[in-house]
């Protein structure tokens, strides 16, 4: 059978595509613009968003298996709903949704409280599925490394909680596991969730150490105020996604992201391997620096 993938030119779904590809399974994904996607060879493509029926039903022909990922929009949580209904109609009963650590606790924060609704959504639904809550992206901060290697500044206001921050990477393997168990059960298995997270919980003043010790020069914390970072956000994004991101934000600040006990031994026995660290991300970034 084949196994379909949504959000499959993201930064977490390519990861997923081509570990499937490599433990022989059958993929198609769902992308609005095939010419710009890159699979591995084989991968079947079917031209299509999440609220094109037409499309839906043509990727779900002969589906029973699905990764459901859901990108932060206004109408994310009509997407979520829209394809699990037309997921169920069609057949599909084993399900690995992309959520968000600290869903059910961040209600506060749009995009968190709609991973929750979907959570339920799935579990009402009668879905068999693993709900994946993945924390604090390490390679969200390629888009800050120009302020970290230029001006001596981390910039995100991350806290002094700690975030678990996790590799896309370890995401993806994890997903792919995940389906492929899944997939190949003799029956619908019932639903689990896995918290995603890294080997290492840091606060802000850990990640600009991590940073200094790398470059070999100072990096300093910018500091817990969330008002420049949704400023700055705003010159390139609505503000309302703006606004949602410093919500987040203050999340970071007041609670952290901070894995459960046995997460991380959990992750590195699916594995098989270490996780992806935070420091390993900077010395790569650190390499490929000019000197100061």
């Amino acid at each position: 059978m084949t196994i379909l993938v949504t959000g499959a030119t993201g930064r977490v779904g390519r990861h997923i595509v081509q570990q499937l590809v490599a433990r022989g399974a059958d993929v198609r994904v769902l992308s609005r613009d095939p010419a710009k996607a890159e699979f591995p060879a084989g991968v079947n493509i079917v031209k299509g968003d999440l609220l094109d029926l037409d499309s839906l039903r043509a990727a779900f022909s002969g589906i029973k298996t699905l990764f459901l990922l859901n990108a932060v929009t206004g109408d994310e949580f009509t997407q979520a709903l829209i394809t699990l209904n037309v997921a169920r109609e069609a057949g599909v009963d084993r399900l690995v949704y992309l959520s968000v650590i600290h869903a059910d606790r961040f209600v506060n924060v749009p995009h968190f409280a709609v991973k929750f609704g979907a959570e339920r959504m799935i579990e009402q639904m009668g879905f068999g599925a693993t709900i994946l809550r993945p924390s604090y992206f390490i390679d969200n901060d390629l888009t800050i490394k120009d302020v970290i290697l230029n001006h001596g500044v981390y910039p995100m206001p991350i806290g002094s909680k700690g975030l678990a921050m996790v590799d896309t990477r370890d995401i993806g393997e994890v997903a792919a596991i995940e389906l492929i168990r899944r997939e190949q059960a003799p029956g619908k298995l019932p639903v689990e969730t896995i918290n995603l997270v890294g080997p290492d919980t840091l606060t802000g003043s850990d990640v600009a150490t991590i940073w200094s010790e790398v470059l070999g020069r100072p990096v300093a914390y910018g500091g817990d105020d969330p008002t420049g970072f949704e400023q700055n956000l705003a010159t390139f994004m609505p503000r309302w996604m703006a606004y949602e991101m410093r919500l987040m934000a203050e999340r970071f600040v007041s609670d952290g992201m901070i894995p459960e006990n046995g997460d991380v031994a959990r992750l590195t026995k699916m594995l098989g391997r270490p996780l992806h660290s935070y420091r390993s991300f900077a010395t790569q970034i650190a390499a490929t620096a000019k000197p100061a």
